[in-house]
C-alpha cells in the first residue's frame, strides 16, 4: 500500500471480535494481537525440534512452568514468524537465571524491563536489525521477538500491569526492546564472544534496564574526549542503586560504528574504553541529597567520596549498533540487583519453517 490507500483484501469481522475477546481476557499489551489459533500455534511449534509440552523454565513472578507451547502462543500473538521462536525461548531461559532477578524486575515500582540483544549468524538468518533505527520501529523480527518475551512474562509469569507489575510510570520499552549487535561494522570483539561463546554461535543476552539516554557527540576526535562525553552522560543522581552505585552496576553503552571508529583510530580497544569510562564517570557523593547519600553509603558505595557506575571496568558492557551518525545511547541497568545473562539459541529453526 502507498499513499494511505485502503486495504484491498476482504474485511474480516471475526478478526475484530477476536481482538475484543482477547483484550477482555487480559492477554494483550493494549495493542492488537494475532489470534493464536490452533493452526498458527502448530506452525510456530513446527520451527523447533522438541515437543510443545517440553518445559523451558519456571517463570517469575508467579514461578509458573512455561512450556514451548506457552511461548509459541505468545509469539503468535506478538506477530512472530515461526523461525523467531528459538530466539524468544532462549531469552525466556536467560531471564529466569537467578542472577537476572526477574522477580525484582517484574514487580518493582521502578521502570525496569528486559532488553534483548542478539548476536551471531541467526541475526542475518532472521533479518534482525542492528543498523539504522535498531532501537526503533520498522523491523518485524526486532519488534515481535521483544514483544513475545514481554507477553510471555505477563501471561505466563503473571507480571500483569497494575496487579503484579507495579511500575510507577513504566516505559515504552516494556512493549518491546530487542536489537542485534552490528558485528559487521564493529572494530571490536562482539558481546557474545566476550561472554565466552564461540563467534559462530547464535546467542541471546538479556539485560535488566531502566531506560535509555541519548548521547550525542559529533565533535570529539579523540578517544579521551569521547570517553569524557560518555562518562558524564552516565552520572544520574536519581539512579543510585541498592549496591551503592549509580545504577545496577553493569551499565550498557550502545554506540554507533562512527563512535567506535573514533576510539579505534585513537588506539582504544574495547577494554581501554571500559577503563576510561570507569575512571571518568565519577560523581562526588556530596552532590546528592542527604537521603540518597545515606542510601549510597548503606550500599557500600563511595568509600572515597566518589560514586561510580560499576565496581570494575569489566562490568561495563559495550555493544556496537546503529547506522550513520554519532548518536549513541547509555542504557542504565536497573538499580536493584541484576546481572546480564546470555544463552545460546538452541532448537535452531528448521530451514523450511
Amino acid at each position: 500500500m502507498t499513499n494511505m490507500e485502503f486495504w484491498t483484501g476482504e474485511d474480516d469481522p471475526e478478526w475484530d471480535r477476536a481482538q475484543e475477546a482477547l483484550a477482555r481476557a487480559g492477554v494483550t499489551d493494549g495493542l492488537p494481537v494475532i489470534p493464536p489459533s490452533r493452526e498458527r500455534v502448530e506452525r510456530m511449534l513446527a520451527a523447533i525440534r522438541v515437543p510443545g509440552d517440553t518445559i523451558v523454565a519456571s517463570l517469575p513472578p508467579a514461578y509458573a512452568e512455561v512450556a514451548w507451547h506457552d511461548i509459541a502462543v505468545n509469539a503468535v500473538m506478538a506477530g512472530c514468524r515461526p523461525p523467531y521462536l528459538p530466539v524468544v525461548g532462549a531469552a525466556i531461559q536467560a531471564m529466569t537465571a537467578p542472577e537476572f532477578n526477574l522477580l525484582g524486575i517484574a514487580t518493582t515500582t521502578g521502570s525496569a524491563t528486559v532488553c534483548v540483544i542478539v548476536n551471531g549468524p541467526i541475526v542475518g538468518e532472521l533479518g534482525l536489525n542492528s543498523a539504522a533505527n535498531a532501537f526503533g520501529p520498522g523491523n518485524r523480527a526486532n519488534a515481535t521477538i521483544g514483544r513475545a518475551v514481554r507477553l510471555t512474562l505477563q501471561n505466563v509469569g503473571g507480571a500483569r500491569p497494575g496487579e503484579i507489575d507495579m511500575a510507577t510510570l513504566g516505559q515504552p520499552a516494556k512493549y518491546t526492546f530487542c536489537f542485534a549487535e552490528n558485528e559487521a561494522e564493529s572494530p571490536w570483539t562482539p558481546l557474545h564472544v566476550e561472554r565466552g561463546f564461540a563467534r559462530e554461535a547464535s546467542v541471546v543476552t538479556v539485560v535488566g534496564i531502566s531506560g535509555t539516554i541519548e548521547v550525542v557527540d559529533s565533535e570529539s576526535r579523540t578517544g579521551a574526549d569521547l570517553a569524557q562525553t560518555f562518562a558524564q552522560s552516565m552520572l544520574i543522581a536519581g539512579n543510585v542503586g541498592s549496591a551503592g552505585l549509580l545504577g545496577g552496576g553493569e551499565p550498557l553503552v550502545v554506540m554507533p560504528p562512527e563512535h567506535a571508529d573514533v576510539f579505534q583510530r585513537d588506539g582504544y580497544s574495547k577494554t581501554r574504553v571500559k577503563q576510561a569510562l570507569h575512571e571518568r564517570a565519577l560523581l562526588p557523593i556530596d552532590r546528592l541529597a542527604s537521603g540518597l547519600r545515606a542510601r549510597a553509603a548503606a550500599g557500600g558505595g563511595a568509600p572515597d567520596g566518589l560514586l561510580r557506575i560499576a565496581r570494575t571496568p569489566d562490568d561495563v558492557m559495550i555493544v556496537v549498533a546503529g547506522g550513520v551518525g554519532r548518536k549513541a545511547a547509555y542504557v542504565p541497568t536497573w538499580s536493584g540487583t541484576t546481572r546480564a545473562v546470555s544463552r545460546e539459541v538452541a532448537n535452531q529453526p528448521r530451514r523450511n519453517a
